[in-house]
C-alpha cells in the first residue's frame, strides 16, 4: 500500500546477515520453489493499491515487471543490489518526492507454472521482499513471445493508484524484456491466471491504449539477451510504445536507467544532471544509460520558434520545451 520509510541501513544489515549464513537474496526461488509465491498471486486479487499516507502524501505509483524467462532470470538479481542507488537517486536527489515501488515477473502463460508474479506498492524495505519472492523460472515457449499483455492487463484492470486518481498523474509502468507480446490478451489465460470472465479477446493496440491512460508505459531490452537486437523486436515495440522503448548496452545498469528516466520524465533534471548524478554516487553506468536515454533527453531540447518577418502580424519568438 505505500506506507513507512525506505532504510539503507536495514537494506545494509539483511545483505551482511545473508552474507555471513550464505543465505540467498532470492532465497524463496533458490529453495527450490515450483510455483507462484502466495503474496505474488495476481489470481483472484482485486487491487493492487498505491494510496497517499501521512508518510508520503504525494504518492508516485511506479512499477517494474521482468520477463523472467531464459536468459532474463539475471535481472532481478542485479536490479536487488542496486535498490539502494535507485531509491538514493529517487529520493536524495529530489527526482520524486514520495515513490511507491512494485516488483512483479512476467513468464509464458501458454507454458510456464508462473506466467505472472505481481507485488504490491511499497514505499520501505518491504519492496526488497516482494523482490526476493519472485521464482525465476526460466522457462518461456522458445518462439519470441512471451505473456508481456496479460501484465498490462493486470495493470490497466487491478491497480488503484491516488496519483491518477486524485491528481490525474500517471504513475511509471516499466517492463523489461527481449520478446515480444502476443497479439491479443486472452480470455482463456486471463481466467486461468486472474480470474476475470472476459467476453472476448482484447487486441494488444487495445490493451496498450487501456494502460496508458493510467500509466507512462517504458519497455527495456538489455544487451545480451537472445533477441535483444532483433528488427522484429524493435519494430513490434516501438510500434506500439513508440521512442519509450530502451535498448540497454549493460543490463546491470537497469536501476539506474529506471531512475534517471523519471527523472527525466519529471523534468527534475536534464540527461547530463543526471550523469552528473550517477557520477556523484559512485555507479560507472553513466555511458550505457546515455545512450539508452539519448533519444528521450533530445525530444526534451528546447525548441525555438523563430520571429515572424516584419510588418506580420506574429507573436514574438518563443523557447518551449517538448
Amino acid at each position: 500500500m505505500g506506507s513507512g520509510y525506505w532504510s539503507t541501513d536495514v537494506y545494509s544489515a539483511r545483505a551482511s546477515y545473508r552474507a555471513a549464513t550464505g543465505a540467498s537474496a532470492f532465497a524463496y526461488n533458490d529453495g527450490g520453489a515450483t510455483r507462484v509465491h502466495s503474496a505474488l498471486d495476481p489470481k483472484g486479487v482485486a487491487l493492487r493499491e498505491s494510496r497517499d499516507s501521512d508518510d508520503h502524501p504525494e504518492s508516485l505509483a511506479i512499477s517494474v515487471l521482468f520477463d523472467v524467462t531464459g536468459s532474463m532470470g539475471g535481472i532481478p538479481r542485479a536490479l536487488q543490489t542496486k535498490l539502494p542507488e535507485l531509491l538514493g537517486l529517487l529520493l536524495r536527489k529530489g527526482y520524486v518526492p514520495d515513490p511507491h515501488i512494485m516488483f512483479g515477473a512476467i513468464g509464458d502463460a501458454t507454458c510456464d507454472r508462473a506466467p505472472l508474479q505481481i507485488g504490491q506498492f511499497e514505499a520501505d524495505n518491504r519492496m526488497d521482499d516482494d523482490l526476493g519472492r519472485i521464482l525465476l523460472e526460466g522457462g518461456g515457449g522458445g518462439q519470441m513471445t512471451e505473456s508481456y499483455e496479460l501484465a498490462m492487463y493486470f495493470m490497466a484492470r487491478h491497480t488503484s493508484i491516488d496519483c491518477f486518481e486524485k491528481r490525474g498523474k500517471r504513475g511509471y509502468l516499466f517492463m523489461i524484456g527481449d520478446e515480444l507480446a502476443y497479439s491479443r490478451v486472452k480470455r482463456r489465460e486471463v481466467a486461468r491466471v486472474i480470474g476475470d470472465e472476459l467476453g472476448e479477446d482484447i487486441p494488444i493496440a487495445e490493451m496498450v491504449r487501456e494502460l496508458q491512460r493510467m500509466y507512462e508505459v517504458y519497455f527495456i531490452v538489455p544487451k545480451g539477451s537472445y533477441y535483444a537486437r532483433s528488427r522484429k523486436l524493435t519494430e513490434f515495440w516501438q510500434g506500439l510504445l513508440g521512442q519509450h522503448v530502451l535498448f540497454l548496452d549493460d543490463p546491470d545498469a537497469v536501476c539506474e536507467t529506471i531512475a534517471l528516466t523519471i527523472g527525466l520524465a519529471e523534468d527534475a533534471i536534464d540527461l547530463d544532471e543526471g550523469l552528473a548524478d550517477l557520477r556523484a554516487a559512485g555507479s560507472d553506468a553513466g555511458a550505457a544509460v546515455s545512450r539508452a536515454l539519448a533519444t528521450l533527453d533530445a525530444a526534451r531540447a528546447p525548441v525555438v520558434v523563430a520571429a515572424a518577418p516584419a510588418g506580420l502580424d506574429s507573436a514574438p519568438s518563443t523557447t518551449t520545451r517538448l
